[in-house]
Order: C-alpha cells, then sequence, then structure tokens
C-alpha cells in the first residue's frame, strides 16, 4: 500500500502588510515570508516585520529573507522579530552557514543542472530553488525546469519557487511533490501587495493538490 503524499507546505513571501499575513493564514499558508534585501521592491524594515510577526497566529512559521548579508545582522534580525528560520538567498557558503543560530534554508537560482552541484557541501534545514535570473535575486516572476527539482530533493527538503501562481502550481506539485511551495510575485497587485483573490485561488489549487 503505498503511503499517502504528505501535505504540501506553503510560504507567502514578500509580505509588508499585516492584513495580507493575516489573509495568506486564514487560506491556509502555514509560512509567511519577510524580505531584508534592501534592493527588492518587496523590502521591509524590522519594525513593521517585527508587528506582523508579533500578530501572527501559533503554529504559523515566520522566515526572513537575506542576500549576503553579515551573519550577525542575520542574527539579530532573526532574534528581534522572532523569526522561526532564515532564507539565505545570496552567495552564502556552508560555513557562512554555519555562523547562523536559527535553522536556514539555502536559496540556489536555477539555470540548468549544474546549479544543483555545490548541494551536497551544504548541512542546512532545506533548499528553495528559484528560477535565475542575472541580476535578480528572487521574485523573477520566471518557472525553471521542474524536473531539476525532483533531482534536487536527494540532497533534503525541496521548495519550489519561481513563478508559482494559482494556474501552474498543480502541475508544479504534481511533477515534483516538494516538501513546500513558495509563492510572491504570483498572488500580487503590485510588489509586496497581495491580490486577496489571487491569494485564495492559490492556496486552494495547493489543497486541491
Amino acid at each position: 500500500m503505498a503511503k499517502p503524499n504528505p501535505p504540501v507546505k506553503v510560504k507567502v513571501c514578500g509580505t509588508t502588510r499585516l492584513k495580507d499575513a493575516l489573509l495568506a493564514v486564514e487560506c491556509g499558508a502555514d509560512v509567511i515570508g519577510f524580505i531584508f534585501y534592501k534592493k527588492s521592491p518587496r523590502c521591509v524594515t524590522l519594525k513593521t516585520a517585527k508587528e506582523i510577526c508579533s500578530q501572527l497566529p501559533p503554529f504559523v512559521h515566520r522566515v526572513g529573507v537575506f542576500v549576503n548579508e553579515t551573519a550577525e545582522t542575520i542574527n539579530r534580525i532573526a532574534d528581534r522579530c522572532g523569526l522561526d528560520a532564515v532564507q539565505l538567498h545570496g552567495d552564502e557558503s556552508p560555513a557562512f552557514c554555519r555562523k547562523i543560530k536559527h535553522r536556514v534554508i539555502k536559496a540556489v537560482r536555477v539555470k540548468d543542472s549544474g546549479s544543483l552541484k555545490g548541494l551536497s557541501r551544504y548541512t542546512v534545514d532545506g533548499f528553495l530553488l528559484d528560477a535565475f535570473k542575472e541580476d535578480q535575486r528572487g521574485g523573477t516572476g520566471k518557472v525553471f525546469d521542474w524536473a531539476l527539482a525532483q533531482r534536487a530533493k536527494k540532497y533534503g527538503p525541496v521548495i519550489i519557487a519561481g513563478g508559482l501562481n494559482p494556474r501552474n502550481v498543480k502541475e508544479a506539485i504534481r511533477q515534483v511533490r516538494p516538501y513546500g511551495v513558495d509563492v510572491s510575485s504570483g498572488v500580487e497587485q503590485s510588489p509586496g501587495k497581495k491580490d486577496p483573490k489571487k491569494l485564495k485561488a492559490f492556496l486552494k489549487a495547493v489543497r486541491e493538490s
């Protein structure tokens, strides 16, 4: 008898408003993500993130996204906001990841099969696979070859990001059966502001997968 597939976790990232975070949770999101990368149009201040985090209900995880930041800054923000994990979206080395005092998700921008070669060097809690775009660290709205995500599962829990939306997330889950999916631009009205209809449709599609 085949084992049933566990429910796929959902992270709604690029959150900048409390009402968006609470709606995401109401619709079934497991994780709320905050971007602390100043070049991102979805960047949030420590003060705003802390206020939102303090009002999220129990069992909802809080994740901070950082790009080539110092370990000291990451640990300080994570402590101040009460983050459950940090997502490293830059060129962080395996040694750097070990300096982080919280759970670590290493993000990898997938261009081709060569993008997966370094994963075995990391001792982290999971990998977030995103689409590669030369001048952009996430939030590209582009998908990558999901067959590569299937191959990455041998290195640890895999979270799929990059161009997911209410129309294609079912197919991504069908192909990969990832640990989780991560959505940002696919459920937005504009950068950092979520669209309630898209958010509800996305969560509904995931739960039906």
